[in-house]
């Protein structure tokens, strides 16, 4: 690796042409394990059930339709029209399945691979923001590259971009809303309280994407609205406190004051903007007359708050029992993956020839060399954070606080594994913070051997991913193989 790197640096041109490539190489990578075979299974997958088919009445009608009992065999074979005019229960906004919607619309609906695309892409574009998020956190391109190479080769974000779910689509508009949020810490004005802040406005209409996606991005909205307005608060605090004189410091409203008013607007700025982006994605049921719950109050606000209480009431109550429901404490172990799909066949069926009959699986299971090292890193940055007051951990620890920790107050509903996608991105600047730290920490004479040893974890981490990408993308392998990577009895 060290003769590689030295080769590749040789000179400015070699470096030029090396950072402007490699970015888009990696972005390649990405696309191609989410574009590869993307419309298979033709088949709706797990949660697809619900998503697509609601996606596409919700293109078609503005609101999502009720469809007939087993209707899957019919919408799977091309029979996409067959919805109801009656209006469905749904308990997630609108927002996610008018972005399915969209790429069922643009490569058409009986094609399975128009399910997905849309999720695909922006599982593509995530891996080109969490470069740039970690470019600005960590300052160096090496380990922002480093970043997008092992979130485009985990299986967990692998999975979750070839499947038609909302997740990968809120886990995109939370990390779009990070991007925002540190270019707002980069240029903010210390000097006087203002309203020209146009990142900050950025970071509400993210926030209220991800919030009409799933109600679960409010979680991010609650974290990031938080810090802003106490950073905002704090740093213009520091500002003004740095500018008096000692016996001015007494007179607490000289900075208090400048403070506390950017907090506010900084807030004003934040949560009516994500509250209106909210909002607009139900423009389908505002406007017309078949939404469920649409009829319950003359006022179509007072109708909608109806709905959102009963969708409320529906989450609350979610205990039934399933075979891959998970306890959000294992999530960051990875010790209960969802199975999306599968399928087996017997020896001699279908051109099956192994003896011990074939599998097809499409299990959302991380790279274990991800996810297990970023587990521990993000325990380690909770403890440098605690202890050292690192203001980068605590950013990437900001996403991990907006996407995870909410979900352990929920021990007894009915949650899965793959929920996780949203604050994956965070776990692995995690494991590239705690990586860089171990690098820069060596003396000059360790370095070398430093380097070495993050080279190594990658080549082996990208030849893992190799041998779980079978059953991430459902390809045919003999009952043996597949049961070769379920290493862990609650995998299978």
């Amino acid at each position: 690796m060290i003769a590689l790197l030295n080769q590749i640096f040789a000179d400015e041109k070699s470096r030029r042409r090396f950072n402007s490539t490699a970015p888009w190489l990696i972005i390649a990578l990405a696309a191609f394990l989410r574009l590869w075979n993307l419309g298979y299974p033709k088949k709706l997958v797990f949660d697809e059930t619900y998503y697509v088919k609601d996606a596409w009445t919700l293109w078609n009608t503005g609101v999502e339709k009720a469809w007939p009992q087993n209707a899957n065999t019919a919408f799977e074979a091309g029979h996409v029209n067959g919805y109801l005019v009656d209006p469905s229960f749904v308990v997630h906004p609108p927002l996610g399945k008018w972005i399915i919607g969209f790429g069922m619309w643009l490569f058409g609906p009986s094609n399975s691979f128009s399910w997905r695309i849309s999720v695909a892409i922006l599982g593509i574009a995530a891996v080109g923001l969490i470069m740039l998020i970690a470019r600005i956190l960590f300052q160096t391109r090496v380990w922002a590259l480093v970043s997008g190479l092992l979130f485009a080769i985990d299986g967990h974000a692998i999975v979750l971009a070839r499947t038609g779910l909302l997740d990968g689509i809120l886990m995109f508009f939370a990390l779009l809303a990070f991007y925002f949020l540190l270019r707002h810490l980069q240029t903010r004005s210390l000097a006087t309280p203002t309203w020209r802040q146009p990142w900050l406005i950025a970071v509400g209409i993210a926030l209220g994407a991800a919030s009409a996606v799933k109600w679960s991005g409010v979680y991010f909205l609650a974290a990031f609205g938080l810090y802003v307005a106490l950073s905002d608060a704090i740093e213009r605090r520091k500002q003004a406190i740095s500018n008096l004189k000692p016996d001015e410091i007494l007179r607490a409203e000289a900075w208090l004051l400048p403070s506390g008013a950017q907090a506010l607007i900084s807030f004003i700025l934040m949560i009516p903007i994500a509250l209106a982006t909210y909002l607009a994605s139900w423009a389908g049921w505002l406007v017309t007359s078949g939404g469920y719950d649409r009829d319950a109050n003359a006022n179509p606000l007072l109708a909608l708050l109806k709905y959102h209480q009963d969708a409320f009431n529906f989450h609350v109550n979610l205990h039934t029992p399933h075979a891959y429901a998970s306890n959000p404490i294992t999530w960051l172990l990875a010790i209960r993956p969802t199975s999306f799909f599968y399928e087996g066949l017997s020896a001699g069926q279908d051109g099956c020839t192994s003896t011990s009959g074939c599998s097809s699986a499409i299990t959302a299971l991380g790279n274990p060399l991800i996810w297990l090292p970023a587990a521990a890193s993000v325990l380690f940055l909770a403890y440098l954070f605690a202890t050292r007051k690192s203001k980068v951990g605590g950013l990437i620890l900001l996403g991990i606080a907006g996407g995870y920790l909410p979900w352990l107050a929920f021990m007894n509903r009915t949650v899965f594994q793959f929920y996780a996608i949203a604050f994956l991105p965070w776990m692995i600047l995690a494991l590239v913070y705690v990586l860089r730290m171990y690098v820069h920490t060596r003396t000059s004479e360790e370095q070398p051997r430093a380097i070495r040893f993050v080279g190594g974890y990658l080549g082996l981490t990208f030849a893992v991913s190799l041998f779980f990408l079978p059953i991430w993308i459902g390809t045919w392998t003999p009952y043996w193989y597949w049961h070769l990577h379920m290493w862990l009895p609650s995998w299978i």
